[in-house]
């Protein structure tokens, strides 16, 4: 067993990384050692990077030990970068997190300063070059054994080696060496993996004091729908998809998302659909950022008015409000459907993307199919003659219907390419009640002594 990493406490005592527990014990008999979890850093760093993003939308993970921010455009929102930073800290510090932070022009040199800087931790615009001169060659991230030799070498600061000639430096470090040092000087663009995939368009409100109320929460969906809807209207697009987050001052994370049958930017239908689920949001202390994004966006189709004609159909856009705000009270419960290419029942249709989706194909049908038909057929007791007569009555339910018209048997075969089984013999049944339904009987007759029977479906 080998110790990965020590306490402050424990390397006071001379413990130290990729020791031997055995021997660490030796020094310290009272040492106490817990076993690693792997993937305990990432997850402890993904969890702290989803409650910075309060702060920046774009938040890397730096394995092991560290969190990347892209801060542009944010630093004012808190009186500048000093007010910004020490925000930061102190939230951190009071959640009992001890951290060092820096901001400087490049990831490279804020990475440097935040780890080895002892002077001063936010670096003026272009300032890179003179704040990593003193710092030691690991401070730009290099490999340890290249940062080893180096320093054999006797070049212990940057200043010492930076200015030599790039060939030479290429030669005897390699590559990535350079590639570091102009990181470091923002020469090398560094691209950052965010955490949290920013949506193409989202919208950001940060308060300045907590929001803790219902009508608070109002006043922001309403700028942020604002922002957002403008901003489609001039790109001819609309929402199908929306997400509002709401960050806690203790960390947690609220959300409530929409969805509309059709591309809109209509703002006041939007906001009547979040409207509906506002008093799911736990404001518990307050909120301090709201973000609304909308993971899936459309062309807006825009229709001709009629003068005189008021049928529009599915292109009414009241119409499609309508179902917006049905689906969001009570769930997603009206849905649209279009025949599929297949002739097994079950798969003859499918659920349209949006209501303006058109059909890929029609409705072909040479025998009347039920206006009910259920997900599963369900098995049923049958009395029926042989070979291929319609049954007499069946049981379904504890009921006996008994049969008095009948039509088939049609003949539906399985789609052996997508899986096995028996085929279908289909009938249209009417009992004495007049209640018509669509019963089937699974495979041929003569070669199963007690076939299944099974109901599928009712006519109207």
């Amino acid at each position: 067993m080998v110790i990965t990493a020590a306490s402050p406490l424990a390397a006071a005592q001379g413990i130290t990384e990729n020791m031997v527990v055995a021997d660490a014990r030796a020094l310290m008999p009272g040492l106490e050692v817990l076993d690693e979890q792997p993937g305990i850093h990432e997850k402890l760093l993904r969890n702290l990077g989803e409650w910075l993003i309060r702060f920046s939308p774009i938040v890397a993970i730096d394995l092991p030990n560290g969190l990347i921010l892209d801060i542009t455009g944010c630093a004012h929102l808190w009186q500048g970068e000093c007010g910004y930073l020490r925000t930061i800290l102190s939230k951190l510090k009071d959640k009992g997190y001890n951290v060092r932070a820096a901001i400087a022009d490049t990831v490279g040199c804020a990475w440097a300063i935040a780890r080895y800087g002892k002077t001063k931790a936010i670096i003026e615009e272009h300032g890179q070059l003179d704040a990593l001169l003193a710092l030691p060659p690991e401070a730009l991230r290099i490999e340890p054994l290249i940062a080893e030799k180096l320093k054999k070498l006797g070049l212990y600061t940057i200043k010492s080696f930076i200015s030599m000639p790039r060939p030479a430096l290429r030669k005897r470090f390699g590559q990535h060496t350079l590639l570091r040092i102009d990181q470091a000087l923002g020469t090398q663009a560094e691209l950052l993996t965010s955490i949290h995939t920013i949506e193409p368009y989202s919208e950001r409100l940060p308060c300045l004091e907590p929001i803790a109320t219902a009508k608070g929460i109002e006043i922001a969906l309403q700028r942020l729908i604002g922002m957002l809807c403008r901003r489609l209207q001039t790109e001819g697009k609309g929402v199908r998809t929306a997400q509002l987050s709401c960050y806690r001052i203790d960390g947690e994370i609220q959300k409530i998302s929409i969805g509309t049958s059709r591309a809109t930017h209509n703002e006041r239908h939007l906001f009547k659909l979040f409207e509906l689920h506002i008093d799911t949001i736990e404001p518990a202390l307050g909120i301090e950022l709201f973000i609304l994004e909308a993971p899936k966006v459309e062309e807006v189709v825009i229709t001709q008015e009629t003068m005189w004609s008021t049928t529009a159909g599915l292109e009414d856009k009241h119409v499609t409000e309508l179902i917006d705000r049905i689906n969001g009270k009570l769930g997603n419960i009206v849905h649209r459907y279009l025949p599929d290419e297949h002739y097994w029942p079950e798969r003859s249709y499918k659920e349209a993307a949006s209501i303006q989706e058109k059909p890929a194909t029609e409705w072909k049908l040479d025998r009347p199919r039920p206006i009910h038909l259920l997900p599963q057929p369900e098995l049923i007791q049958v009395t029926a003659p042989v070979p291929d007569y319609p049954p007499i009555n069946f049981r379904y339910k504890n009921m006996v219907h008994k049969i008095q018209r009948a039509d088939g048997p049609e003949r539906i075969e399985r789609e052996w390419w997508m899986d096995a089984g028996e085929h279908r013999d289909y009938y249209y049944v009417e009992d004495t009640e007049g209640g018509r339904y669509w019963l089937f009987r699974l495979g041929h007759y003569e070669n199963i002594a007690s076939p299944k029977w099974y109901i599928h479906g009712f006519f109207a």
